[in-house]
């Protein structure tokens, strides 16, 4: 299955962000901040990269809905256990 180019710029820059978030959070931890605002940024990171998987597999089922072929229904298996990979 290839991926619209729309879409992985935008997972792309999602990733990024959670990036640049992981290492906000580390400098927290190295300055001594308090933990519930670890832990908020830390969950901050946990909802950024899940929104990255949802976007891929979101993009992915469009395809696949689309598609009728037996290729198809292999693909909506995939589809269906990365889902539940990241639920």
């Amino acid at each position: 299955m290839e991926l619209n180019r729309d879409v992985v710029a935008d997972v792309r820059k999602r990733l990024r962000r959670a990036q640049g978030q992981v290492g906000g959070v580390i400098q927290m931890m190295e300055d001594g901040r308090d933990c519930r605002d670890v832990i908020i940024q830390l969950a901050a990171v946990s909802r950024a990269l899940d929104r990255a998987g949802f976007r891929l597999i979101a993009s992915g089922l469009e395809q696949c809905l689309s598609d009728d072929s037996e290729q198809g229904a292999a693909d909506r298996e995939q589809l269906e256990k990365l889902f539940l990979t990241l639920a």
